[in-house]
């Protein structure tokens, strides 16, 4: 069999009009002699009755008394009426399908409830369905456990969902369809000159996606480089095949020189800079702050260690839980409130001379300080202030030539 899998996400699948348009997709695939496997979100956002959101608000989200286990057998209920409504319209315009969970699917998990992480995949019943149906209609986002218990697989699911599946399937490709037509240099809607990349690879969008951007999620892709399955980001609403992800970069498939050296720009905003010094105990500094902040569920990003201290960033909406515990252990922490991470990623920095000093050069021409800083081999980090974030990325959109017209 020539098994291709199309991944369908909230917004694709939130009323019949646009359901519709879904199953267009699903049609030509079919008509070019495909066996499908659709993966499917929860219907539409909040709020819309059946999305993932909604079904939270139910049981008052993050506040309810019901165990993790518990959530799940509600969460997944979402992705469950989603893949039988869709199985039901595509069976209405003569496409022979059938739905099933991701239990059924063969998807087995870990017991992390709410948030599982994918063990295996066993394919043979979703083979044999594939057989005897032209698609096959998969509830994302959820799985079993060996005991056979109903679990949810965290947030952007049902995306590792559909690349587990063509992992396992050995599928040809898959395609995810949300309402953005691929991967954009960076936010359109900062920056309006932001074009769509035609191709990336595999490590660019999972910096990209762990930085902020949410076209794709991380986990997904990288499930498909170990298998190296292509993906295709495409929007419902078109026929455009949007943004190819696989194993080259742009402009390396035949050796040539790439003058692109950033392929786009990703951020988060919202959060707090923390500076704890230290002089005289160093050592016991570090591991006293990252300890307590993990104690009380903060998570820490952009860590900069020093022999006198330490820097890092959390989400605004910890601050006052992170001074409270920093407090309590005698030190006098310094907060810069209101700041975001900027992130330029490109596998061709990597190496290169004077992308960093082009960077600081643009943001100071625009009067826009840097308070920390980082780089790996694809990527570079800098914080700034939220007020100038937008200011920040067009500036460095337009220094990185992101918006020029590509051959």
């Amino acid at each position: 069999m020539e098994i291709v899998v199309q991944k369908f996400g909230g917004t694709s699948v939130r009323d019949k009009n646009v359901r519709n348009l879904a199953i267009q997709h699903v049609k030509r695939a079919v008509e070019d002699e495909k066996k499908v496997v659709v993966v499917v979100s929860a219907m539409g956002r909040y709020p819309d009755p059946y999305a993932t959101d909604s079904l939270l608000h139910l049981i008052g989200e993050q506040s309810t008394s019901l165990s993790p286990k518990e959530k799940d057998m509600l969460l997944s209920c979402g992705e469950t009426i989603s893949a039988v409504v869709f199985s039901n319209e595509l069976l209405q315009q003569d496409i022979h399908s059938m739905a099933i969970t991701g239990a059924q699917a063969g998807i087995v998990t870990t017991s992390e409830f709410t948030n599982a992480q994918i063990k295996e995949v066993n394919t043979k019943n979703l083979q044999s369905l594939l057989y005897q149906h032209q698609v096959v209609v998969v509830a994302g986002f959820q799985g079993r456990t060996d005991q056979f218990e109903t679990t949810t697989i965290g947030r952007g699911g049902s995306d590792t969902s559909a690349t587990a599946l063509a992992a396992a399937l050995k599928a040809e490709y898959v395609d995810i369809f949300s309402d953005v037509n691929g991967i954009m240099t960076a936010d359109p809607r900062m920056v309006t000159t932001a074009r769509k990349l035609e191709k990336v690879s595999y490590t660019e969008v999972c910096n990209l996606a762990y930085q902020g951007a949410k076209v794709i999620h991380p986990r997904a892709v990288e499930i498909a480089m170990q298998a190296n399955i292509p993906i295709r980001v495409r929007s419902t609403l078109t026929t455009e095949e949007g943004t190819l992800i696989t194993t080259t970069e742009m402009g390396n498939e035949h050796n040539e020189v790439r003058d692109q050296f950033v392929t786009g720009i990703a951020y988060v905003d919202h959060l707090t800079q923390i500076k704890v010094e230290a002089p005289n105990e160093p050592e016991q500094l570090h591991v006293k702050v990252f300890k307590a902040m993990a104690d009380a569920g903060i998570s820490v990003d952009f860590i900069n260690i020093s022999p006198s201290g330490v820097t890092y960033t959390i989400l605004d909406q910890y601050e006052k839980k992170a001074m409270q515990v920093l407090e309590e252990l005698g030190l006098d922490p310094v907060l810069n409130k209101n700041c975001a991470k900027i992130s330029l990623v490109g596998a061709g920095m990597s190496g290169l001379p004077g992308v960093t000093s082009k960077i600081v050069q643009t943001l100071t021409k625009h009067h826009i300080p840097i308070f920390q800083s980082a780089d790996s081999h694809r990527t570079i980090w800098v914080l700034v202030k939220s007020e100038q974030l937008e200011t920040a990325i067009n500036a460095l959109h337009v220094a990185f030539q992101l918006d020029a017209t590509k051959k």
